[in-house]
């Protein structure tokens, strides 16, 4: 009898908590991340320490430098802060899935099931996308650039980047390479809650082509090798977006076809 009167029973009844439990339990979710990127940060100072992750992070650089030509530091504290910096976001990267894991522990008890089987994969598949387009940008993207951007340099000119330089292209460029390898979980999260179809995303493939040169040109240097290492991962992820939107919608209409029929049983 009580399931007849209430057909649309909540999962979520009787969780809720008081808001100053909310706060004291974001403290503590907050607390063990930083702890986390604290420890990170310290361990990577002892080995293998700033120094050598900033000659790893200049490595593509320097290696297309002039025979014996280094890096220059024009700020008298740059030589400290930089690399210092350097370990700072290498321990945050390292300690990422216990950030995301505390992140998840704290807005999970507020989900439902279907929530939470949408929000999972999303923030895993997010972090390995982002990941993926920094090492693709590092390994791949610095050492074309950096060749052709040196194989125009005049001979009467001496290449000495400053560090603080480099590190603010290369923070840009990851940021930009990780953002745009997002793209499949920005086109599965669209069609997933509804706001455009994936017919219509399949439709829209030749302007989303367009659009992605034309960020490409706007936020890479002045090249087409960094261009084009951008715009065609985009195209090709683009597509990875649409064949994993069709899969997650297939499987959805089953579990929302079931519930509608055993709601109109009810």
């Amino acid at each position: 009898m009580s399931s007849f009167q209430n057909p649309d029973h909540d999962e979520l009844a009787g969780t809720e908590q008081p808001f100053v439990a909310h706060l004291m339990e974001l403290r503590d979710r907050l607390l063990r991340a930083v702890i986390a990127i604290a420890v990170c940060f310290g361990a990577l100072c002892l080995y293998p320490g700033p120094g050598h992750l900033y000659d790893l992070l200049a490595a593509p650089l320097v290696a297309h430098l002039p025979e014996g030509t280094k890096m220059i530091a024009t700020n008298v504290i740059a030589p400290f802060f930089v690399p210092i910096k350097i370990t700072m976001l290498a321990g945050f990267l390292l300690a990422l899935p216990v950030v995301l894991y505390q992140a998840w522990a704290f807005v999970a008890p507020g989900l439902y099931s279907h929530e939470k089987r949408l929000v999972l994969p999303l923030v895993v598949s997010s972090t390995l996308l982002f990941f993926a387009g920094v090492a693709f940008c590092y390994f791949f993207v610095f050492g074309q650039v950096f060749k052709f951007i040196q194989s125009f340099a005049p001979k009467s000119i001496t290449a000495a980047p400053d560090i603080e330089a480099y590190l603010g292209f290369v923070m840009n460029m990851f940021i930009a390479f990780g953002a745009a390898f997002e793209v499949p979980v920005i086109v599965v999260v669209l069609a997933r809650i509804g706001v455009v179809s994936v017919e219509k995303l399949r439709e829209w493939r030749g302007y989303f082509i367009v659009v992605a040169f034309i960020v490409a040109a706007v936020i890479t240097p002045p090249d087409i090798v960094s261009q084009l290492a951008l715009a065609i991962p985009m195209c090709l992820l683009y597509e990875l977006g649409l064949l994993a939107a069709s899969y997650t919608s297939r499987g959805a209409k089953p579990a929302d076809g079931g519930d509608q029929s055993s709601s109109e049983e009810r």
